[in-house]
């Protein structure tokens, strides 16, 4: 028979599991909500969504106030301190998921009254694919299933390649004059939150796994690095440090550049890492806003003073200032080719060593 702990013990997390399936219900259905109200411009649904969030937020102060009072009643060990400190993480990322669906929500409030013509069937399978990762990853987390949490995790690259071909139609129509200028960045934005949505549940799969093994997964090998850097106009310098990282063959590391705003890219910049044999000739340049990945950077690398004050906020990413003088507003062809040259010197030896530094660290 089980002892009088041993049933306290297991009425308690039952509970907390109960608030948490009842939480995880709700950001689920949020999401689903959120699609529908983008399809059919319903904005009945989209209110409903944004009144909805703060029932998840009551939910996440209960069950943070439950797994305090588990911890200090129980004084949990092994797998059932495991299971506490999961469940406060897995609330947290509940929590988030159902915020991203508040502001998808609101988005789509902005989008009501515009004719749009964007690609609604490419945020339909977006939904599709990020819905079912947070219902799979909680059900994972219920039923302490690694399995499932590595499948979870397993789709996280269909989110953002799927995300990637959202905002290059996007661009397109914006370009072909067929979506206007001031539904870009809600319809930007809606697919950035969604893709962001399955992160969470790939986070919440990534603590299952721990807790049900006590590996910590997200440490694992198969990590890889985003790092951005950032200028004004993503014109020059960010261009540059783009295609310097780009061509170490670093496997590990996805690399991107923006700006603060958007210019073409410089004629100048392009013919000289033409003669170092990288070609950009085909880049284009992107704001910040328009970045695709930008809140899942581990590391921003500002590229001037102007890019470091406006670094994204809050960010969780290892931010450096690595500002530098434009090589583009040089005078002079043999000061603007000594210029360029100092740049690259710069960039090269800073963007190679910070690698190393990053792989050195994951082999200590």
């Amino acid at each position: 028979m089980a002892s009088h702990y041993e049933e306290s013990l297991e009425r308690d997390i039952s509970r907390i599991r109960g608030k948490l399936t009842d939480m995880a219900r709700l950001a689920e259905d949020a999401l689903h909500s959120c699609v529908r109200a983008l399809t059919h411009r319903d904005r009945q649904t989209a209110y409903a969504v944004v009144l909805r969030d703060r029932r998840i937020d009551e939910l996440e102060k209960e069950i943070d106030r439950l797994c305090l009072e588990f911890l200090v009643r129980q004084q949990p060990v092994a797998r059932h301190l495991r299971f506490a400190y999961t469940t406060i993480k897995v609330n947290l990322d509940l929590e988030r998921i159902g915020d991203y669906a508040e502001s998808i929500a609101r988005q789509v409030l902005k989008l009501s009254n515009m004719s749009v013509a964007a690609p609604l069937d490419r945020f339909q399978q977006l939904g599709a694919i990020a819905t079912p990762m947070v219902r799979d990853a909680v059900k994972a987390f219920i039923a302490g299933d690694a399995d499932l949490a590595r499948d979870v995790i397993s789709r996280e690259q269909e989110t953002d390649a799927l995300r990637s071909a959202i905002n290059t139609e996007l661009f397109q129509l914006r370009q072909d004059g067929k979506i206007p200028l001031e539904s870009l960045d809600p319809l930007l934005t809606i697919a950035r939150r969604f893709e962001r949505a399955a992160d969470q549940a790939t986070n919440i799969a990534e603590e299952v796994i721990y807790m049900v093994t006590g590996e910590y997964y997200k440490h694992m090998g198969g990590e890889m690095w985003r790092m951005v850097f950032i200028d004004e106009h993503n014109h020059c310098r960010s261009q540059m440090a783009e295609a310097i990282a780009n061509s170490l063959n670093q496997p590990r590391f996805l690399f991107s550049s923006a700006g603060l705003d958007a210019q073409p890219v410089d004629q100048g910049t392009i013919e000289f890492l033409k003669s170092k044999g990288l070609d950009i000739s085909r880049a284009q340049s992107r704001s910040v806003e328009q970045h695709p990945n930008i809140d899942a950077a581990q590391i921003i690398v500002a590229l001037s003073p102007a890019a470091k004050r406006a670094y994204p906020k809050p960010t969780r990413a290892v931010c450096l200032d690595w500002s530098l003088p434009d090589p583009s507003l040089t005078t002079g062809v043999a000061e603007k080719q000594t210029a360029y040259e100092q740049a690259y010197e710069f960039l090269h030896q800073h963007i190679s060593d910070i690698c190393e530094a990053v792989l050195a660290d994951r082999l200590s």
